[in-house]
Protein backbone atom coordinates (compact mmCIF):
# COMPACT_ATOMS: atom_id res chain seq x y z
CA UNK A 1 0.00 0.00 0.00
CA UNK A 2 1.43 3.28 -0.75
CA UNK A 3 2.18 5.58 2.14
CA UNK A 4 -0.85 7.84 0.97
CA UNK A 5 -3.47 5.08 0.77
CA UNK A 6 -1.89 3.94 4.48
CA UNK A 7 -2.75 7.74 6.41
CA UNK A 8 -5.93 7.70 3.92
CA UNK A 9 -6.97 4.04 5.44
CA UNK A 10 -5.26 5.33 9.26
CA UNK A 11 -7.61 8.24 9.35
CA UNK A 12 -10.87 6.77 8.37
CA UNK A 13 -9.88 3.74 10.99
CA UNK A 14 -9.65 6.42 13.54
CA UNK A 15 -12.59 7.93 13.02
CA UNK A 16 -14.83 5.53 12.68
CA UNK A 17 -13.38 3.15 15.42
CA UNK A 18 -13.95 6.73 17.42
CA UNK A 19 -17.74 6.76 15.88
CA UNK A 20 -18.32 3.11 16.97
CA UNK A 21 -17.34 3.43 20.73
CA UNK A 22 -14.46 2.09 20.72
CA UNK A 23 -15.96 -1.01 20.11
CA UNK A 24 -13.99 -3.97 18.10
CA UNK A 25 -15.18 -4.34 14.38
CA UNK A 26 -17.70 -6.99 13.49
CA UNK A 27 -17.04 -9.97 11.36
CA UNK A 28 -18.43 -9.76 8.34
CA UNK A 29 -19.26 -13.10 6.55
CA UNK A 30 -20.13 -11.50 2.92
CA UNK A 31 -20.36 -8.94 0.97
CA UNK A 32 -22.37 -8.54 -2.31
CA UNK A 33 -22.13 -7.74 -5.12
CA UNK A 34 -18.95 -10.59 -4.57
CA UNK A 35 -17.63 -10.17 -7.87
CA UNK A 36 -14.94 -8.23 -8.72
CA UNK A 37 -16.12 -5.91 -11.29
CA UNK A 38 -19.36 -3.28 -10.59
CA UNK A 39 -21.24 -1.17 -13.01
CA UNK A 40 -20.99 2.73 -13.06
CA UNK A 41 -24.10 2.71 -12.18
CA UNK A 42 -24.47 0.18 -8.45
CA UNK A 43 -27.37 0.94 -6.98
CA UNK A 44 -26.99 -1.83 -4.09
CA UNK A 45 -24.40 -2.99 -1.70
CA UNK A 46 -25.61 -5.88 0.73
CA UNK A 47 -22.87 -6.93 3.48
CA UNK A 48 -23.57 -10.13 6.10
CA UNK A 49 -22.88 -9.90 9.60
CA UNK A 50 -22.21 -13.18 11.92
CA UNK A 51 -24.10 -11.73 14.27
CA UNK A 52 -26.63 -8.46 14.70
CA UNK A 53 -25.08 -5.34 15.05
CA UNK A 54 -26.07 -2.47 17.68
CA UNK A 55 -26.31 1.04 16.87
CA UNK A 56 -26.06 2.80 13.30
CA UNK A 57 -23.07 1.16 11.03
CA UNK A 58 -23.91 3.23 7.70
CA UNK A 59 -21.69 6.33 9.27
CA UNK A 60 -19.02 3.40 9.77
CA UNK A 61 -18.97 2.09 6.35
CA UNK A 62 -16.93 4.48 2.96
CA UNK A 63 -16.43 3.92 -0.31
CA UNK A 64 -12.71 4.35 -0.91
CA UNK A 65 -10.91 5.54 -4.49
CA UNK A 66 -7.28 3.78 -5.03
CA UNK A 67 -5.77 6.60 -3.10
CA UNK A 68 -7.38 5.47 0.05
CA UNK A 69 -9.41 8.86 0.28
CA UNK A 70 -13.09 8.37 0.97
CA UNK A 71 -15.71 9.16 -1.91
CA UNK A 72 -18.11 12.22 -0.28
CA UNK A 73 -21.82 11.31 0.66
CA UNK A 74 -21.94 8.45 -1.59
CA UNK A 75 -24.78 6.49 0.29
CA UNK A 76 -28.57 6.71 0.77
CA UNK A 77 -28.70 7.94 4.62
CA UNK A 78 -30.88 4.69 5.10
CA UNK A 79 -30.46 1.58 6.95
CA UNK A 80 -32.13 -1.87 4.98
CA UNK A 81 -32.09 -4.55 7.26
CA UNK A 82 -33.00 -8.23 7.57
CA UNK A 83 -35.73 -9.26 10.11
CA UNK A 84 -32.53 -11.49 11.62
CA UNK A 85 -30.44 -8.50 12.03
CA UNK A 86 -27.28 -9.76 10.33
CA UNK A 87 -27.70 -8.50 6.75
CA UNK A 88 -27.39 -5.21 5.85
CA UNK A 89 -28.49 -3.27 2.27
CA UNK A 90 -26.90 -0.07 1.60
CA UNK A 91 -27.89 2.43 -1.63
CA UNK A 92 -25.28 4.27 -3.49
CA UNK A 93 -27.66 7.59 -3.39
CA UNK A 94 -30.44 6.91 -6.12
CA UNK A 95 -30.66 10.47 -6.97
CA UNK A 96 -27.05 10.54 -8.28
CA UNK A 97 -27.31 7.40 -9.85
CA UNK A 98 -30.35 7.98 -12.15
CA UNK A 99 -29.05 10.33 -14.96
CA UNK A 100 -31.22 13.77 -15.16
CA UNK A 101 -32.14 14.34 -11.66
CA UNK A 102 -30.60 17.30 -9.39
CA UNK A 103 -28.19 15.21 -7.27
CA UNK A 104 -26.44 14.49 -9.91
CA UNK A 105 -26.01 17.42 -11.87
CA UNK A 106 -25.28 19.46 -8.48
CA UNK A 107 -22.88 16.51 -7.00
CA UNK A 108 -22.33 14.31 -10.09
CA UNK A 109 -22.18 10.70 -9.93
CA UNK A 110 -20.87 8.77 -7.65
CA UNK A 111 -18.40 6.11 -9.31
CA UNK A 112 -16.73 6.56 -12.65
CA UNK A 113 -15.99 3.87 -15.31
CA UNK A 114 -12.48 2.51 -14.95
CA UNK A 115 -12.17 3.39 -11.66
CA UNK A 116 -11.10 0.76 -8.78
CA UNK A 117 -13.41 1.45 -5.17
CA UNK A 118 -13.03 -0.18 -1.55
CA UNK A 119 -15.65 -0.63 0.54
CA UNK A 120 -14.49 -0.33 4.07
CA UNK A 121 -16.01 -1.01 7.48
CA UNK A 122 -14.34 1.05 10.69
CA UNK A 123 -11.30 1.39 7.99
CA UNK A 124 -10.96 -2.09 7.25
CA UNK A 125 -11.08 -3.38 3.60
CA UNK A 126 -14.17 -5.59 2.58
CA UNK A 127 -14.60 -5.75 -1.00
CA UNK A 128 -12.30 -4.18 -3.96
CA UNK A 129 -13.96 -3.84 -7.31
CA UNK A 130 -13.19 -2.23 -10.25
CA UNK A 131 -15.77 0.18 -12.05
CA UNK A 132 -17.20 -1.30 -15.45
CA UNK A 133 -19.42 0.05 -18.06
CA UNK A 134 -23.08 0.94 -16.64
CA UNK A 135 -25.81 -2.00 -17.15
CA UNK A 136 -28.91 -0.67 -18.20
CA UNK A 137 -30.71 -3.80 -19.47
CA UNK A 138 -31.62 -6.01 -16.67
CA UNK A 139 -31.27 -9.46 -16.44
CA UNK A 140 -32.38 -11.22 -19.63
CA UNK A 141 -34.07 -14.74 -18.29
CA UNK A 142 -33.87 -16.09 -21.90
CA UNK A 143 -30.75 -15.89 -22.21
CA UNK A 144 -30.14 -18.32 -18.68
CA UNK A 145 -28.97 -21.76 -19.05
CA UNK A 146 -31.46 -24.22 -16.99
CA UNK A 147 -30.06 -27.45 -17.62
CA UNK A 148 -32.59 -30.87 -17.05
CA UNK A 149 -31.88 -33.10 -13.89
CA UNK A 150 -32.36 -36.45 -13.10
CA UNK A 151 -35.59 -37.83 -12.30
CA UNK A 152 -35.79 -39.55 -8.25
CA UNK A 153 -32.44 -38.08 -7.65
CA UNK A 154 -32.14 -35.04 -5.37
CA UNK A 155 -29.24 -33.76 -7.76
CA UNK A 156 -28.26 -30.20 -7.52
CA UNK A 157 -30.09 -27.60 -10.11
CA UNK A 158 -26.88 -25.58 -11.30
CA UNK A 159 -28.98 -22.22 -13.55
CA UNK A 160 -26.31 -20.43 -15.27
CA UNK A 161 -27.28 -16.57 -15.81
CA UNK A 162 -26.60 -13.93 -18.11
CA UNK A 163 -25.31 -11.33 -15.63
CA UNK A 164 -25.04 -10.85 -11.99
CA UNK A 165 -28.78 -10.50 -9.63
CA UNK A 166 -28.53 -9.16 -6.66
CA UNK A 167 -27.12 -10.98 -3.79
CA UNK A 168 -30.50 -10.86 -1.29
CA UNK A 169 -32.83 -12.24 -4.70
CA UNK A 170 -32.22 -15.82 -4.27
CA UNK A 171 -35.66 -16.38 -3.40
CA UNK A 172 -37.07 -14.13 -5.94
CA UNK A 173 -36.66 -17.85 -8.23
CA UNK A 174 -38.20 -20.68 -7.38
CA UNK A 175 -39.45 -24.10 -8.73
CA UNK A 176 -43.12 -25.14 -9.79
CA UNK A 177 -43.49 -29.07 -10.53
CA UNK A 178 -46.11 -30.62 -13.57
CA UNK A 179 -48.61 -29.47 -10.77
CA UNK A 180 -47.73 -26.25 -10.41
CA UNK A 181 -46.79 -26.48 -6.94
CA UNK A 182 -43.40 -25.02 -5.59
CA UNK A 183 -40.88 -27.32 -4.86
CA UNK A 184 -39.08 -26.91 -1.75
CA UNK A 185 -35.68 -26.77 -1.29
CA UNK A 186 -32.26 -24.68 -0.89
CA UNK A 187 -31.79 -22.09 -2.92
CA UNK A 188 -27.99 -20.24 -3.34
CA UNK A 189 -26.45 -17.73 -5.31
CA UNK A 190 -22.34 -17.97 -6.06
CA UNK A 191 -19.79 -17.45 -8.46
CA UNK A 192 -20.52 -13.34 -8.49
CA UNK A 193 -24.11 -14.04 -7.93
CA UNK A 194 -24.33 -16.00 -12.10
CA UNK A 195 -25.03 -19.53 -10.60
CA UNK A 196 -28.42 -19.83 -9.10
CA UNK A 197 -28.14 -23.43 -7.85
CA UNK A 198 -30.85 -25.54 -6.50
CA UNK A 199 -31.24 -28.63 -3.88
CA UNK A 200 -34.62 -30.22 -3.64
CA UNK A 201 -35.65 -31.42 -0.16
CA UNK A 202 -36.99 -34.67 -1.78
CA UNK A 203 -36.34 -36.53 -5.19
CA UNK A 204 -37.02 -34.80 -8.42
CA UNK A 205 -40.39 -36.48 -9.61
CA UNK A 206 -40.45 -37.31 -13.27
CA UNK A 207 -41.75 -34.50 -15.47
CA UNK A 208 -41.91 -31.21 -16.63
CA UNK A 209 -40.81 -28.19 -14.05
CA UNK A 210 -40.39 -24.71 -14.29
CA UNK A 211 -37.69 -22.23 -13.17
CA UNK A 212 -40.40 -19.22 -11.71
CA UNK A 213 -38.28 -15.57 -11.80
CA UNK A 214 -40.29 -13.20 -9.81
CA UNK A 215 -40.77 -9.59 -11.79
CA UNK A 216 -39.21 -7.85 -8.59
CA UNK A 217 -36.01 -9.65 -9.32
CA UNK A 218 -33.05 -7.02 -9.84
CA UNK A 219 -29.72 -6.29 -10.21
CA UNK A 220 -27.27 -5.01 -8.44
CA UNK A 221 -28.07 -1.48 -10.61
CA UNK A 222 -32.23 -1.82 -9.64
CA UNK A 223 -32.54 -2.87 -13.02
CA UNK A 224 -35.80 -5.57 -13.18
CA UNK A 225 -36.37 -8.22 -16.22
CA UNK A 226 -38.82 -5.98 -17.84
CA UNK A 227 -38.22 -2.55 -16.43
CA UNK A 228 -34.72 -0.78 -16.24
CA UNK A 229 -33.89 1.42 -13.19
CA UNK A 230 -32.38 3.84 -16.48
CA UNK A 231 -35.91 5.22 -17.56
CA UNK A 232 -36.36 8.58 -18.59
CA UNK A 233 -38.00 11.26 -16.25
CA UNK A 234 -41.30 11.03 -17.22
CA UNK A 235 -41.68 7.52 -18.33
CA UNK A 236 -43.66 5.30 -16.04
CA UNK A 237 -41.36 1.80 -15.12
CA UNK A 238 -42.75 -0.96 -16.58
CA UNK A 239 -45.16 -3.87 -14.82
CA UNK A 240 -43.08 -6.79 -13.02
CA UNK A 241 -44.23 -9.30 -14.76
CA UNK A 242 -43.15 -13.18 -13.54
CA UNK A 243 -41.27 -15.13 -15.66
CA UNK A 244 -40.60 -19.31 -16.26
CA UNK A 245 -38.19 -21.65 -18.16
CA UNK A 246 -38.91 -25.18 -18.22
CA UNK A 247 -36.92 -27.84 -17.80
CA UNK A 248 -37.50 -31.56 -17.27
CA UNK A 249 -36.36 -34.34 -14.83
CA UNK A 250 -35.92 -37.13 -16.69
CA UNK A 251 -34.67 -40.76 -16.02
CA UNK A 252 -30.87 -40.48 -17.75
CA UNK A 253 -30.22 -44.39 -17.40
CA UNK A 254 -27.13 -45.91 -15.42
CA UNK A 255 -24.07 -43.89 -14.71
CA UNK A 256 -21.38 -45.41 -16.53
CA UNK A 257 -18.69 -47.36 -14.24
CA UNK A 258 -15.57 -45.44 -13.25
Amino acid sequence: MHLRQWVGAAVLATASVAAAGGQPPPRVLLVRPSGPEVPVNLLRISIEFAAPIEGPVLRRIALLRADGTPLPEPFLDQELWSPSGKALTILLHPGRVKSGLLAREERGPVLFEGEHVTLALDGRPLRRWSVVRADETGPVATAWKVPDVRAASRQRLVVTLDAPIDGRDADHLAIADASGLRVAGRARLTNGEVLWTFTPNEPWRAGTHRLVIRGTLEDPAGNRPASPFETGIDSRPGPAVDVSISFAARSMGPRPAH
